[in-house]
């Protein structure tokens, strides 16, 4: 299961679904081809047209560019520097490339200090991570696995975790709600993007109430994080750590007849040593309760190990399902710094001296509200590399028609990432028209006064937010459009 930013299911806490393109504007700036269902339209909006129609208030710029040379073809406030939100994430994908390779793979292993006699370590087992960013638990079941191939029955020592291959993290954002499971604590070691998923049933008078780390094959009870009700219509959560485990509280009112969603885990090493232990016990290895510990003991020797995928597609599936903790940690894995912040300035060094940006970076997800970057400079980034692998690993973002929708079979190729905060919206990527010229192209939307004055309470599902969005992404629609067809 990969649990995306905005997954969430069911019951008032899930929100409300709503149709994204429920406003369609009054004519296409796409001409139709005939026999495509509808007479063929040749007029064209100008850019200065659709950017007035669109109504959106705060900062717009834009960058259109000829991929391959880097020329500008047609720009508006290109060096208005604004939150990229996730389009941040292409930069990431950009760097971590080239710092660490596409073949990179990150190793999650289990060591033991000590001796096997007739199966039982005489020490310590440990469970070591080493950043990997996907790791779920159906792979950690099948190192469970392994280590039962292996001839391990258990240890006389403790069960020992370590999380210190990469900085620990609380949380990526401290501005984004407590609750949220898209901004999770991040470490060395990590398991299922750092989220617990919690379930409500209603059973008589009261719920039934769960949290487990479910993947497609295993969906073991989670012990290190908790929740009860509370009799209460605000706050929907509340949160507390208690002696290094997650502690939540519910609203009663909020509850409705049941549903589900993810949680953040604050103490990942714990959540995967939690985990662990339960998926061992299954394969008849009995271990202590999990320790996290700062260091690995010297001389521990590998018994089993669980290798990722290789990075690039581990970077695909980021670039598609915008996950805030791959792209932490793809970023601090390559800088190999010893904090986010230092890591992010670490990117954006390489940022400004590889590709001449001046851009400002908080985080490598774009999760932060105080990055920033210029649609120029996004241009140029993704003109520098078009020859590389970023393109491909892309999603295809579609040419779409007047409701919104993908043009299914469409001679141009958009592969894009798509960037989403408060009363922001920006798209970056490439135009690929049959037989013309690629495009590189950036349109970033920010109105950071509306974004500034909302209180926390607000943040999750802010008024106006969605028609925001609506409106910037009609707009990006409606460039990218005319963009195929007048420069393609």
């Amino acid at each position: 299961m990969l649990p995306t930013r905005r997954f969430v299911l069911g019951g008032l806490l899930a929100g409300a679904a709503t149709p994204l393109w429920a406003e369609a504007p009054a004519t296409s700036p796409l001409p139709r081809r005939r026999g495509d269902g509808g007479a063929v339209r040749t007029e064209l909006q100008s850019a200065d047209q659709l950017i007035e129609a669109a109504k959106l208030g705060g900062a717009f710029g834009f960058v259109v560019a000829d991929a391959e040379t880097g020329a500008v073809i047609e720009a508006r406030d290109a060096d208005l520097s604004v939150p990229p939100a996730s389009v941040l994430k292409s930069v990431t994908a950009a760097y971590a490339l080239d710092r660490l390779g596409p073949a990179h793979r990150f190793q999650t292993r289990v060591l033991r200090a000590g001796p096997i006699v007739q199966g039982v370590v005489q020490g310590d087992l440990i469970l070591a991570g080493g950043g990997d960013p996907v790791l779920d638990t159906d792979m950690l079941g099948d190192l469970a696995a392994k280590l039962a191939a292996a001839g391990i029955k258990g240890a006389t020592g403790r069960f020992l975790v370590w999380g210190g291959a990469l900085p620990r993290l609380a949380r990526i954002d401290s501005e984004q709600p407590e609750f949220v499971g898209y901004n999770p604590a991040v470490a060395g070691l990590n398991l299922n993007f750092n989220r617990v998923h919690f379930e409500w049933r209603r059973a008589g008078a009261d719920w039934r109430l769960s949290m487990d780390a479910r993947a497609e094959r295993f969906v073991p009870e989670v012990h290190m994080a908790s929740v009860r009700i509370a009799k209460r219509a605000r706050p929907l959560f509340t949160y507390e750590s208690e002696a290094g485990t997650d502690r939540w509280t519910v609203a009663s009112e909020a509850l409705g007849k049941g549903g589900a969603r993810w949680l953040p885990v604050r103490h990942p090493a714990l959540y995967a040593g939690d985990v662990f232990r339960t998926l061992v016990a299954a394969q008849g290895i009995g271990l202590a309760a999990p320790e996290v510990v700062d260091a690995l003991p010297e001389a521990a020797e590998l018994v089993a190990r669980h290798d990722s995928p290789a990075l690039d597609g581990i970077l695909k599936g980021m670039l598609e399902h915008s996950t805030n903790l791959t792209a932490e940690v793809s970023g601090m894995a390559a800088s190999q710094a010893a904090s986010l912040r230092a890591s992010a300035v670490a990117m954006q060094e390489w940022a400004r001296l590889r590709h001449g940006m001046s851009a400002h970076f908080v985080d490598h997800s774009g999760l932060g509200g105080q990055n920033r970057i210029t649609a120029a400079d996004m241009a140029r980034m993704l003109a520098d590399v078009q020859a590389g692998a970023l393109p491909g690993l892309m999603k295809n973002y579609g040419m779409r028609d007047d409701r919104g929708k993908v043009i299914k079979g469409h001679p141009v190729q958009v592969r894009a990432k798509t960037g989403t905060l408060n009363f922001v919206s920006s798209l970056a990527g490439y135009i690929s028209p049959p037989g013309g010229r690629r495009l590189a192209f950036a349109i970033f939307a920010a109105d950071t006064a509306r974004r500034d004055a909302l209180p926390p309470e607000a943040r999750e599902q802010p008024a106006g937010g969605l028609d925001y969005q609506k409106r910037a992404r009609r707009l990006q629609s409606a460039l990218i459009a005319r963009w195929a067809v007048l420069h393609g």
